[in-house]
């Protein structure tokens, strides 16, 4: 089996990871000072954000030359022997690439605005409108998607913020030059590249109306339809199910076999989409349902099921909790620690790729920093909504809040940083950071640590097909793993009450938390606890 559909996924947005130098932004030195508790952790692969050099207004996002380390980070000798130290530690490593757009500070860009007939004005998607913006798109922030530049007289369309003008990919010289870049860094052994907003990638080229929808605020289930219109013809077009496919094909002559894993929304049909009819497409895509999930057996029952349906070999299921872009999930959850292993259990030992954002395995917390003072250029453009009132319209804008720096110790700055750090560390005590959570055995980051090496050492919780058994409660879920002659059962109790189940018979104790245990032919479930057993298929 492929290497990548066995994996985890932990990523590190670098700003926040570890300040090697007292500057207060993160870097690859103290990334790289940090290798071996990653390790010690479990981890398989590592998905960093970007560090490409860039202006910094969307932290990163917005890259000014792919092929470049922004000096906030380090240097290119910095990032060579980050490859070659995680690939020595038996981990694998995992790009950001934002293929759909770039700064408006990237060299490209400059050339393209400068006049009509510059040879890279094609590089990106030019307009003449009519003292008003060409068509009605809107970006994914809510604006007009069109950005008037009078120096040409022309508007140029960016579908997320003003400052990230999109590349137009009709232009065969522009997929050329971004096939370029992915060689560049597959050349030097990168191991896959996680796809930003890839299915914004093409455009309708007869630039039509979108058509009006009477959703204003974008849904989990519904992303193609948001601020009133349905995104008919500047979001999952055809173009990009193929393009996808060209991606694949252009990295898959490298001897790493290296993966492409999308950040794409819509329903399961246009996720599949990027998949390919034959999986030739992109390798995984982000599911988030975990993310906005609800904290109760059936909700993880049904996902289950769905994915079991839609998503059945050869294709694999991610399960996300959170990123740079989301509330954090400890937050969700009231901060319950009891709660969160119960969801980062199901999240490891369901058929599919976990992928983990940092600091979550220690339950990070959620800042509290007003969009008034947001350093997120979508915070800004909210400023005056009031934070507690985009918390319960459910609408996240001051996506500052889930990026603040990692809590290693009780050092000044929790050991992130010796000197003032971009984002505040926030209040916090021993037990928050993860060298108090080290020493205590029972402790959220213990419990990720065997839920990784749980994971990583067993062909049934990595190969193995899953099904859903029926239990005594609504609040346990249970479901088995089989992989050859090995089931493997999961008990998840998601109540407060203790749930008694038969035994299994001849059965292995693989893991347990919450005080699960097997009595006798009873198995005894408080609240809020996970049972973990192994035994032999019955022929």
């Amino acid at each position: 089996m492929e290497w990548w559909k066995q994996t985890s996924i932990y990523q590190i947005y670098p700003w926040s990871f570890q300040d090697s130098n007292g500057d207060g932004i993160g870097d690859l030195q103290g990334i790289l000072g940090r290798l071996d508790q990653i390790r010690d952790l479990g981890v398989e692969t590592i998905w960093f954000s970007p560090f490409y050099r860039s202006p910094g207004e969307d932290f990163g996002y917005d890259i000014s030359d792919y092929t470049a380390i922004d000096p906030r980070f380090g240097t290119m000798d910095d990032c060579d022997k980050l490859i070659k130290e995680i690939h020595k530690r038996k981990m694998r490593v995992v790009l950001d690439m934002v293929m759909n757009h770039t700064s408006d500070k990237h060299p490209w860009f400059l050339e393209s605005r400068s006049s009509k007939e510059n040879p890279k004005r094609d590089f990106y998607i030019w307009k003449k409108g009519t003292n008003k913006p060409p068509n009605n798109w809107i970006s994914m922030v809510g604006t007009s998607g069109w950005n008037y530049d009078k120096t040409t007289d022309e508007y140029y369309y960016s579908n997320f913020l003003s400052f990230q003008p999109d590349l137009n990919y009709r232009n065969p010289k522009v997929k050329k030059a971004m096939f370029s870049v992915l060689d560049f860094w597959l050349n030097k052994g990168v191991d896959g590249f996680r796809l930003d907003i890839f299915n914004s990638i093409y455009k309708d080229e007869s630039f039509k109306n979108n058509p009006f929808s009477f959703r204003y605020f974008p849904t989990p289930d519904n992303h193609d339809e948001a601020f009133f219109q349905k995104k008919t013809y500047n979001l999952n077009l055809p173009e990009s199910f193929q393009f996808a496919k060209e991606v694949r094909k252009h990295i898959s002559k490298y001897k790493q076999k290296p993966f492409l894993i999308g950040e794409v929304s819509g329903s399961d049909k246009v996720l599949k989409s990027f998949l390919g009819e034959k999986a030739d497409g992109l390798n995984l895509v982000f599911q988030f349902e975990l993310i906005h999930f609800d904290y109760h057996a059936q909700f993880f029952k049904d996902l289950l099921e769905k994915n079991e349906k839609e998503f059945l070999a050869p294709h694999t299921p991610t399960y996300v909790l959170g990123n740079h872009d989301q509330r954090r999930y400890i937050d969700r959850l009231g901060g319950d620690i009891r709660k969160a292993k119960v969801l980062s259990a199901f999240q490891f030992l369901a058929r599919g790729i976990p992928v983990v954002y940092y600091g979550d395995e220690i339950g990070r917390k959620e800042g509290r920093i007003s969009n008034f003072l947001g350093k997120d250029p979508i915070a800004k453009m909210n400023r005056f909504v009031p934070l507690f009132l985009s918390n319960l319209l459910g609408i996240y804008i001051n996506r500052d809040n889930c990026r603040l720096p990692m809590l290693w110790d009780t050092d000044e700055n929790a050991g992130f940083t010796t000197g003032r750090p971009w984002l505040p560390v926030g209040k916090f005590q021993n037990s928050d950071t993860v060298l108090g959570q080290r020493k205590e055995e029972k402790s959220l980051w213990n419990h990720y640590k065997s839920l990784f090496h749980l994971r990583k050492g067993s062909e049934v919780l990595k190969a193995g097909s899953v099904q859903t058994k029926c239990t005594s409660s609504s609040d346990l879920l249970c479901f088995e793993r089989i992989f050859g002659d090995k089931v493997i059962t999961v008990f998840l109790n998601f109540g407060e009450k203790t749930v008694k189940e038969p035994s299994i018979k001849g059965s292995k104790l693989l893991y347990q938390f919450g005080a699960a245990m097997v009595t006798g032919e009873t198995i005894q479930m408080p609240g809020h606890s996970g049972l973990v057993l192994e035994n032999k298929l019955k022929k």
